[in-house]
């Protein structure tokens, strides 16, 4: 009888869920026409491949769904965060990717599909999985209750240990590092949630530069420069402050363990004059940005997908 009433339960909150578009999207977006669906921008990747394709781009979801019978404590984040994004968040991955199933060849999630942990937020993940979708974790795929969370985010390997396995079994991925080979391209994504990478990822992406493809490495926090990381501040900064000088903030959080861990440090350095690399794909910081990352690649960061932003990359 309890799994004939959870069955019930959870039946019900998918269907109320899943109709988010017709009962609260604002009338202004129910007639809106095909090209009107998303804020789209464009970048080509010149790789001189035989034949070209493309990727929708996109980054940070923030999906915040919980059922009704989970935890207390979900459904208020549910309540707040929701309040937070807007409550138009699967609805504009939804329309993102439909967008790709008419356009794009490919999808790249960099990160933060979802904004916590939790069975809703989970069976919207596997609704949303597809062959022809490379999803990467950001921080918040590690979040079991954010603040309301028994164990404090500690930003270490351990802590995303707690719960990596549940995560890699919903997302059927190998959220550490992983490698998709598309018509002669290289996607290779790894978990940088807190800025850094592991010396086992090193060895695993060597292995990949043996195979002689052209690389796209995907993650989720960009690996910043000074620029971006100014824009960065800026952006975040408490009441929208403007710029007042072309000085660089002082380096911290995910910037500064980049510029302090030594196997990341040195991983940034490599890159930078490996021929290989042709593309780095990446979200985080909720707001888009491009710029050259070395000779042969340039860092593509996707605006937030929950204000239905997408980049279409052309390769080349």
């Amino acid at each position: 009888m309890e799994k004939l009433f959870r069955f019930l339960v959870t039946g019900l909150a998918m269907s109320s869920m899943m109709t988010l578009q017709a009962e609260n999207v604002p009338d202004a977006f129910h007639n809106r026409g095909q090209w009107e669906e998303m804020s789209i921008s464009y970048v080509n990747v010149h790789i001189g491949l035989e034949a070209p394709f493309s990727v929708l781009h996109i980054s940070d979801t923030h999906l915040t769904e919980a059922y009704p019978d989970e935890s207390e404590n979900k459904r208020a984040i549910s309540k707040d965060r929701t309040a937070t994004f807007g409550g138009l968040q699967a609805d504009a991955l939804a329309r993102s990717l439909n967008w790709a199933d008419r356009y794009c060849d490919f999808v790249v999630h960099t990160g933060d599909m979802i904004d916590y942990q939790s069975e809703a937020n989970y069976d919207l993940v596997k609704k949303y999985s597809g062959e022809n979708r490379i999803l990467c974790v950001g921080n918040h795929e590690f979040s079991p209750e954010m603040w309301l969370s028994e164990i404090p985010e500690s930003k270490t390997e351990q802590y995303k240990s707690y719960t990596r396995d549940e995560i890699d079994r919903v997302y059927k991925i190998d959220s550490k590092f992983q490698s998709r080979v598309v018509n002669g391209v290289n996607f290779v994504a790894i978990d940088n949630v807190y800025g850094t990478v592991t010396p086992a990822q090193v060895e695993l992406f060597d292995k990949e530069l043996a195979k002689g493809l052209p690389i796209v490495l995907c993650m989720h926090v960009p690996f910043f420069s000074d620029d971006m990381w100014r824009a960065n501040v800026k952006y975040w900064a408490r009441g929208g402050a403007k710029f007042r000088d072309a000085g660089i903030p002082q380096p911290s959080g995910d910037y500064l363990a980049q510029q302090s861990d030594k196997t990341t440090k040195e991983f940034i350095s490599r890159l930078k004059n490996e021929t290989f690399l042709k593309a780095i794909l990446a979200g985080h910081i909720h707001f888009s940005y491009q710029e050259r990352f070395s000779p042969t690649a340039n860092q593509y960061v996707a605006g937030p997908n929950f204000l239905y932003t997408g980049t279409e990359i052309l390769f080349d």
